[in-house]
């Protein structure tokens, strides 16, 4: 990723963290041999078993050719047990404005993704899967930044958040 998706990256980390500080917020957290953009991880309290240890997984896509991809990965590891130690897991899949169409609705490969997360979520009693929109439209490499993009990753953070309940 670029500058400015690392710059996001973490302003959604630091928004995330100061919303639900019980998680242990950090990017690029590996799940089996993939990194996930930003992670919130609840081990749970030592010695209280009937703790939940929870998993918070943000995935952003800004431009992705395949975004079903991502989804597919994550939930590859999860069947192969990469994450068995978490009773709960929150899967949400971020989409920037690269996926909207001009006249409306969202591209194939983003109906493909959510399908995936979906269809995959309902596999598994323990996790859950949630599209969310990024009201962004990402530059290119090297491109301009686009104005009031804080603002924006703050809106998305909340909603993230909402999502975790």
């Amino acid at each position: 990723m670029g500058e400015f998706a690392d710059a996001v990256q973490e302003r959604l980390r630091e928004r995330l963290a100061e919303r639900r500080p019980s998680l242990g917020w950090r990017t690029e957290y590996r799940v089996g041999p993939t990194p996930v953009d930003v992670a919130g991880v609840d081990s749970g309290a030592a010695g209280e078993s009937a703790t939940a240890k929870t998993l918070a997984l943000v995935e952003l896509e800004w431009r992705r050719a395949d975004p079903a991809d991502n989804s597919a990965k994550l939930f590859r590891h999860l069947a192969d047990g990469a994450l068995d130690e978490h009773d709960r897991i929150v899967v949400c899949q971020v989409f920037t404005g690269y996926y909207d169409l001009a006249r409306g609705g969202v591209s194939s490969k983003r109906e493909n993704a959510e399908f995936v997360g979906r269809v995959a979520a309902e596999a598994f009693d323990r996790v859950s899967y949630a599209p969310v929109k990024f009201d962004l439209d990402p530059p290119k490499r090297g491109g301009e930044w686009p104005d009031h993009w804080e603002e924006r990753a703050d809106g998305c953070a909340r909603r993230i958040d909402d999502l975790l309940g």
